[in-house]
């Protein structure tokens, strides 16, 4: 299994980007979908994820940071193999590292991208 992250860039503060990361090989259902981000000097944390082929209400119900406030959007596009993470309103404060994941959850076995920078100055 591979993840292969794109779309980082540098943007101004109030900017917008739209991450993307195409999944390659078998993965299994149900699974998570996530992102994250790590931050110059700073542990890695949550930034969105998804359920994806699972049971009930956590069925495709995203969570996100705390800090995320209603500006970004995880998505996923299940026949490209592609999930999305599309940000606004971008601060500098987000400038990080951002990393795609995928937690099998029949096989336990997690998996992360290469990660894609971020940079937001202001």
């Amino acid at each position: 299994v591979q993840l292969q992250a794109s779309g980082g860039g540098s943007v101004q503060a109030g900017g917008s980007l739209e991450l993307s990361c195409v999944v390659s090989g078998d993965i299994f259902s149900p699974n998570v979908m996530g992102w994250y981000r790590r931050a110059p000097g700073k542990e890695r944390e949550l930034v969105a994820r998804l359920v994806n082929g699972g049971i009930g209400p956590a069925d495709g119900s995203p969570d996100y940071g705390d800090f995320v406030k209603g500006r970004f959007t995880i998505s996923r596009d299940n026949p490209k193999r592609t999930m999305y993470l599309q940000m606004t309103s971008l601060k500098p404060e987000d400038t990080a590292v951002y990393y795609c994941s995928v937690h099998d959850l029949r096989t336990l076995k997690l998996y992360w991208g290469q990660g894609t920078l971020v940079t937001v100055s202001s």
